[in-house]
């Protein structure tokens, strides 16, 4: 184990007093993500270490360059996983990239988003400050729950020390079943199934197959797969779909994340579309202008972000005024030199 903290601290308090803009940096596996990084890279992944796991409280916090994957490890051994299926997107992921992303994989809308899951964090603010937000049990936060509000950052409120996370106990097994259907069935059967006390842990359709994954106890596996049909499938997809190697995700054309109302019909845009979280989340590969892509999204109710590809000035979806003030205050109050990733979320913070 490694900890960084004074170091790390001491260069951003000397950042602070020269104006001198960093660029933070853990294992740089989505370094692809947000606007181009600008700055002195501080680097952040030697600062790492797994500080405290409790198996029966469910708790685990390790400092934020420790790697994902050894993370998962650890969990596995006690039959625990993080409920919320981070992406790696490649091989040098920290949990500290994770919960500044904010992303999460499959299982998103049956267990839980990454911020769901945050408890407390340590970071060190624009003037170089080492605070500490909430703790180590979910009941522990009046007011302003500042622990989650890093989660999607991406760095441009503080510098993550460490992470706090709830952990849950990983399922007895999961079975994963395919169905035919045209994306606007698979829509429907999925509002369908949603309704019914079923364990579902995934729903993804692409190129006429609905991809569906059940999470639990074998016996209750297999009585939902009665109600449910379909022909079993390999459970890798899952992984797959996690870490963006299936076909779909390969090829020239930008990505596109769309976060839509799961009963959304299929978006008339031109391109190819995957539909993820039983509808919420669609991803399409389109060379379509940008401006077109998020006009259709707005007025379904949802949001775009250029995921990767493309142009990197504005990947986010522009934010209301009376919400872009309210991140402009944050962003003064935790780092009022503007220090600390700047520009990597929106241009002007």
């Amino acid at each position: 184990m490694a900890d960084s903290t004074r170091v790390v601290a001491d260069r951003v308090r000397q950042a602070a007093a020269d104006g001198t803009p960093l660029a933070l940096r853990g294992g740089g596996s989505k370094a692809f993500y947000g606007r181009p990084p600008r700055g002195e890279v501080l680097a952040l992944d030697g600062h790492r270490g797994i500080l405290v796991h409790e198996p029966r409280e469910l708790v685990l916090t390790a400092r934020a360059g420790t790697p994902l994957a050894e993370i998962e490890t650890q969990l596995a051994q006690h039959g625990q996983m993080l409920a919320f299926e981070p992406p790696h997107l490649g091989p040098g992921a920290t949990l500290g990239g994770t919960i500044a992303c904010g992303l999460s994989g499959p299982r998103r809308p049956w267990a839980g988003a990454a911020r769901d899951f945050v408890l407390g964090v340590r970071i060190i603010d624009g003037r170089g400050r080492v605070l500490r937000f909430g703790g180590e049990v979910m009941k522990n936060v009046a007011g302003f729950d500042v622990s989650r509000l890093m989660c999607g950052a991406l760095g441009t409120l503080g510098v993550l020390l460490e992470v706090s996370l709830k952990i849950l106990p990983a399922p007895e097994a999961e079975l994963t079943l395919v169905q035919e259907h045209d994306a606007q069935a698979a829509i429907a059967e999925c509002q369908r199934l949603a309704g019914r006390p079923l364990p579902l842990s995934g729903a993804c359709h692409h190129q006429g197959r609905l991809w569906l994954r059940l999470s639990g106890p074998t016996a209750a596996l297999e009585a939902a797969r009665r109600r449910i049909g379909g022909e079993r499938a390999d459970g890798e997809f899952w992984g797959q779909l996690r870490e963006q190697t299936l076909p779909f995700f390969s090829g020239q054309a930008p990505l596109w994340r769309l976060s839509l109302p799961p009963a959304t019909p299929p978006l008339d845009l031109p391109g190819d579309q995957l539909i993820d979280w039983g509808g919420g989340l669609r991803w399409l590969r389109s060379n379509a202008p940008a401006q077109s892509i998020r006009d259709a999204v707005a007025a379904a109710g949802g949001h775009a972000t250029l995921f990767r590809g493309g142009d990197r000035n504005d990947p986010f979806h522009p934010l209301p005024e009376g919400l872009a003030r309210l991140h402009r205050r944050l962003k003064r109050a935790f780092d009022p030199a503007g220090i600390l990733n700047p520009g990597r979320l929106y241009a002007d913070l």
